[in-house]
């Protein structure tokens, strides 16, 4: 499947704040998160060799508040790793997210780079479970 570009270009772009602020009015949730799509940009080597740090990195945005999702992705088999992936941020606007992902030691060093983008999260479900005394956590 092939995209034209001319015919993307001549789309009339809607605004993100009047798309959010449409979406809020029919009820939608409207959650606006940022997602850093990270891929290879050096060697496996470099990638695993910032891969201390990385975690490091993430556990303290996940303390923090500012890390709502992330983790790696597979090739297009589903069969292999790539060392691509994927981070939801949660920050107070786009060049604050854009920050979050300018500072990830792996984004820093080289070994990856990333494309940011806007997510509005309007349907779906989440379904979590805690077992308060088994300590189990599961997620659907």
């Amino acid at each position: 499947m092939s995209i034209n570009i001319d015919f993307l270009r001549s789309i009339k772009m809607v605004a993100w704040a009047d798309y959010k602020s449409e979406a809020k009015k029919r009820g939608a949730l409207a959650l606006e998160l940022f997602v850093a799509h990270s891929t290879p940009a050096k060697t496996p080597e470099d990638v695993k060799a910032a891969l201390p740090d990385h975690l490091v990195y993430q556990a303290r945005l996940e303390a923090q508040g500012q890390l709502a999702f992330a983790g790696p992705m597979s090739d297009e088999t589903g069969e292999h790793m790539q060392g691509m992936g994927l981070i939801i941020y949660r920050a107070a606007s786009f060049d604050a997210a854009r920050a979050l992902a300018e500072g990830d030691p792996m984004h820093k060093s080289g070994a990856r780079s990333f494309i940011l983008r806007r997510w509005m999260i309007n349907e779906g479900s989440l379904n979590l479970s805690v077992g308060l005394s088994t300590n189990a956590v599961s997620m659907t």
